[in-house]
């Protein structure tokens, strides 16, 4: 009996010690853990228009992880350099990245949405810095706004917390204030069917990924 209890124990601990694989959308969040501590407290740069190199802060707050040089030059090699005539929503704006890259490029107005205090204050400080006078900050939570807001925006950048899984949420909400014919970028840690987006009147133009994130640029019909 007692070989028998000294046996079943081992193989329970045999068990206990076999590591579990996360899932794919655990390994996600753990990398952008990962991208968002290399990021404390550093910097991260806008890469064309009129303050192309200009650096902006990237400030230690939890699960902040600015979209990457590599994914913004694909991005606006999909739209275009010049966003003249365009107005933007950057609705999780975080570093304000993408809304300061569509403002550098030329775009009339770009709304920013963010939540965080933190996160709103060093957006004021850029926006001051930079001379930035098209772009305006709102401390809000960009579901909730996005749902009230009309269609007036021509581009919507989506680029929602990994670990809040609001991809879904966050794209339907979208669609409440861009246009007909308007456009969403969204970052997600899974790519999103074309089928699927056609169901919903959308069209998926251009689709990539990057490690862990795939980028996805998708037309409103």
């Amino acid at each position: 009996m007692r070989n028998t209890r000294a046996a079943r124990a081992a193989r329970t601990a045999a068990a206990a010690a076999v590591p579990v694989e996360p899932t794919p959308a655990q390994k996600a969040a753990q990398k952008h853990e990962r991208r968002a501590a290399a990021n404390a407290s550093h910097e991260i740069r806008i890469i064309g228009g009129q303050w192309r190199r200009s650096l902006l802060p990237v400030p230690d707050v939890p699960g902040l992880r600015p979209t990457p040089d590599r994914v913004r030059e694909t991005l606006f090699n999909w739209l275009g350099q010049d966003l003249a005539g365009w107005s933007v929503l950057d609705a999780f704006a975080g570093t304000g990245v993408l809304g300061f890259e569509a403002a550098s490029r030329g775009a009339t107005t770009v709304q920013m949405l963010e939540r965080e205090t933190k996160l709103v204050a060093g957006l004021t400080a850029s926006k001051t810095r930079l001379g930035a006078t098209a772009v305006t900050i709102t401390q809000a939570d960009a579901m909730a706004w996005m749902k009230r807001a009309p269609a007036q925006f021509d581009l919507v950048f989506l680029d929602p917390p990994f670990d809040a899984n609001l991809f879904e949420s966050a794209l339907a909400a979208s669609l409440h204030c861009v246009v007909p014919q308007g456009w969403i970028y969204l970052e997600a840690s899974a790519p999103f069917d074309a089928a699927s987006l056609a169901e919903r009147g959308l069209e998926l133009y251009r689709h990539s990924r990057a490690g862990a994130v795939h980028a996805h640029l998708i037309r409103k019909n």
